[in-house]
């Protein structure tokens, strides 16, 4: 089911955590932190929507790292009902990928809940001083990859980087819903 989540509440800081990744190391929020910016993105290895755009948000995180915004991506779905997205299969899924930045398992969902993710991808920028200043989409793609779309998350996160601000203007991203465990 898609969901949409909300426009970004700008200011709102970033949440602390501590999350096993796929390389077998263990990352919180000032490991992965960047000198001018954060980016934390909510993901899985079967929603349609991110596989449709994974080789877009591997590009641009690479790219974002040489402007000092370091990523990291948070699994945070129902491993037992979603079986693709075990952690085995993130590991395959980083690796197929190439994956240049953490890819981390919240197995509890408790991340997913503080920072208030809806779907997946879900996107959360930040800068140096962990303000919230992007919560928007990729760009235009969702389920079919649109060609030549403009590179909205990395235009938002370059100004960022920049000017410690974040686009006024921002779409919100589109996604499957967050596989939450029943309760």
């Amino acid at each position: 089911m898609a969901a949409v989540p909300p426009i970004c509440e700008f200011g709102w800081k970033a949440v602390d955590f501590e999350l096993d990744g796929v390389d077998g190391k263990s990352y919180g929020l000032q490991d992965i932190r960047g000198p001018k910016g954060t980016l934390i993105m909510f993901i899985c290895n079967h929603c349609p929507y991110v596989r449709s755009i994974v080789d877009r948000i591997v590009r641009d995180a690479k790219d974002l790292e040489a402007e000092g915004i370091r990523s990291i991506a948070i699994m945070s779905n129902d491993t037992e009902a979603y079986p693709d997205d075990s952690f085995d299969n993130m590991k395959s899924f980083a690796e197929r990928h190439g994956f240049t930045f953490p890819y981390v398992i919240d197995r509890t969902q408790a991340v997913a809940r503080a920072y208030g993710a809806v779907c997946t991808p879900d996107f959360f920028g930040f800068n140096a001083d962990l303000e919230l200043q992007y919560r928007g989409r990729l760009d235009e793609s969702k389920t079919t990859l649109v060609p030549d779309a403009r590179r909205e998350l990395f235009e938002a996160m370059s100004e960022v980087a920049r000017s410690g601000r974040g686009p006024e203007a921002q779409t919100a991203s589109m996604g499957c819903s967050i596989k939450w465990r029943a309760a």
